[in-house]
């Protein structure tokens, strides 16, 4: 990877980013640069919080409430899966189940289960199961295509 920094005296600064292929490297510098812009903000001990997608391991909807999973916090959102996915708009979040997103980067291991099912290891060593409604669509994410 070829890097070119410049110091400029005048003038507005310029980040430009030139890919082919966008790698987990990649992705990493992207994240850094939209960490500003692109956090989620929720509550952690009656704190309000932010997080940066990237560090999402999952989100979970229970009892009406939603919960992102990171390495190290569990903070509460507002809305809706739907509402949280479609604000992401980012291909590394998958809806794995009727109450479940998960970030696909965190992912450590897959194991086929019966019916048609997917246990995912995630970072960490949490097991979440991706339901037979889902399983299909995940296959073929993982072999590359997505609408």
């Amino acid at each position: 990877m070829k890097v070119d920094i410049r110091k400029i005296e005048s003038g507005e600064d310029e980040i430009i980013v030139r890919y082919r292929e966008e790698t987990g490297k990649i992705r990493m510098i992207l994240d850094v640069l939209r960490s500003g812009r692109d956090k989620l903000y929720g509550k952690k001990d009656d704190e309000t919080v932010s997080v940066i997608p990237g560090d999402i391991l999952y989100i979970e909807s229970v009892d009406d409430r939603l919960f992102a999973y990171t390495a190290d916090d569990v903070i509460r959102l507002e809305g809706t899966l739907s509402g949280i996915l479609q604000r992401l708009n980012d291909d590394r979040f998958f809806r794995c189940s009727k109450s479940m997103i998960l970030n696909i980067e965190k992912v450590e291991r897959l194991r086929s289960l019966s019916s048609n099912r997917i246990d995912a290891t995630m970072e960490g060593g949490e097991h979440i199961q991706i339901s037979r409604t889902y399983a299909s669509e995940f296959r073929r994410i993982l072999k590359g295509g997505r609408e």
